[in-house]
């Protein structure tokens, strides 16, 4: 269940900002101290848009994170704490904490990928880029658009299959099953290029692409925007300064060192916990106006 999320509602250039960051910042920062604020932080707004369904992906993300910091060691044999051997190389912590560092970025990557997939609609995204990059912009709404569309039409294709009897269900061998799901995929195909095609034509005639074109703007920028602008502008710049002078550095092979905790953390925490903070501070401010009625 998606929940109203205040952060949503802000200006497209300030959620794009702050995912542009954070997204870069996962990237780059192999701290455990960073990584784990990260994670906590991406589960946090994750679960506060998506609810029990966010549950579900965590759930799911969890196993495959653990996967790849066990995994590692096995390929990965740099390290001087050897735990122990398997098939006669060695299994050293070093190569295990490496893993759980690259587990950490991919388990915040994909929470934070899940947020903007909430938060960056097609139309923020054709705010942002349609007068810079059209073609692009266009592309992308096309492609947003065709996902669900595509996943609502292979279902009414499936039960249409089925109401005439020539659908296939578990009780059938792997080559029906199969057959019928090529079948269905020949038909998607199919009704993606005609829709396509169709798409070309109408934007042919409509004279798109002969010259300049206008858009219309339904999101302005608020002293709100702009305020949260600025301070994700600030704390950024603080993170990057702070990585400037060494704080977030941090090596798990050959040899464990990890730059001491310092206030680097605690401007990136801040800069993490925006959307939440801002969901709270609204939430809040409904409550107590509620009381007062």
């Amino acid at each position: 269940m998606m929940m109203t999320d205040a952060y949503s509602s802000c200006h497209p250039a300030v959620a794009f900002t702050f995912f542009a960051g954070t997204i870069c910042c996962s990237v780059v920062i192999q701290h455990p101290a960073y990584l784990i604020a990260g994670c906590l932080a991406a589960a946090a707004y994750d679960l506060l848009l998506k609810g029990r369904k966010a549950l579900k992906n965590l759930f799911l993300l969890l196993p495959f994170a653990l996967l790849l910091a066990a995994v590692n060691p096995l390929f990965n044999t740099a390290g001087e704490r050897i735990l122990f051997y398997v098939s006669g190389r060695p299994y050293t912590l070093e190569a295990l904490l490496y893993g759980a560092a690259l587990a950490g970025i991919f388990l915040s990557m994909m929470l934070w990928f899940s947020c903007f997939n909430v938060v960056m609609s097609s139309d923020k995204i054709a705010c942002l880029f349609g007068n810079l990059i059209p073609s692009l912009s266009l592309l992308l709404t096309m492609v947003f658009r065709m996902v669900p569309g595509l996943t609502g039409k292979t279902q009414q294709v499936i039960c249409a299959r089925r109401s005439i009897g020539k659908g296939s269900c578990k009780a059938d061998g792997y080559r029906a099953r199969l057959d019928d799901g090529m079948t269905v995929l020949s038909a998607m195909t199919s009704w993606a290029l005609e829709g396509s095609i169709v798409t070309a034509d109408s934007m042919r005639s409509r004279g798109y692409g002969t010259a300049k074109r206008s858009s219309f703007m339904i999101y302005r920028m608020s002293s709100r925007d702009r305020i949260l602008l600025a301070v994700q502008i600030v704390l950024l710049l603080l993170v990057i300064l702070s990585a400037a002078q060494g704080q977030t550095a941090a090596a798990f092979t050959p040899e464990l060192s990890a730059a001491p905790v310092s206030w680097g953390i605690a401007a990136y925490s801040a800069y993490l916990m925006i959307p939440v903070l801002l969901h709270l501070k609204e939430a809040l401010q409904w409550h107590i106006s509620r009381l007062k009625i």
